[in-house]
């Protein structure tokens, strides 16, 4: 579980808008720690409109939004981050983010 001063913390530091990228990554993890998704992935929202560029955020979100059973969103997120790493010849965060989007569960059939 996560610290409840460190989320405290955090909320207060983003609560004036001008904090950096890590912050806001930083409370998006907390909020997932606290098994708080709809916060988290509010959070990664956030994050992702302000600083699309922030890499990590993108395979997180993703494996948070697949262990909550929202494999459509965790997909989008996934790929997007994948996109990303490509662009920025990341070869790690690409195997990274391929072998969770290889985990996610295929969509039930309408057979």
């Amino acid at each position: 579980m996560g610290d409840e001063k460190r989320l405290a913390m955090l909320e207060k530091i983003t609560q004036g808008g001008g904090a950096d990228s890590f912050a806001w990554y930083g409370l998006a993890l907390e909020y997932k720690s606290f098994g708080r998704t709809d916060d988290a992935l509010r959070t990664f929202r956030h994050l992702r409109d302000t600083d699309p560029d922030y890499r990590p955020m993108y395979l997180m979100c993703g494996t948070m939004l697949v262990a909550a059973g929202r494999p459509t969103h965790a997909r989008e997120w996934l790929e997007t981050g994948l996109l990303k790493a490509r662009e920025k010849g990341e070869t790690h965060a690409e195997r990274e983010l391929s072998e969770a989007i290889e985990q996610i569960p295929p969509p039930p059939s309408l057979a």
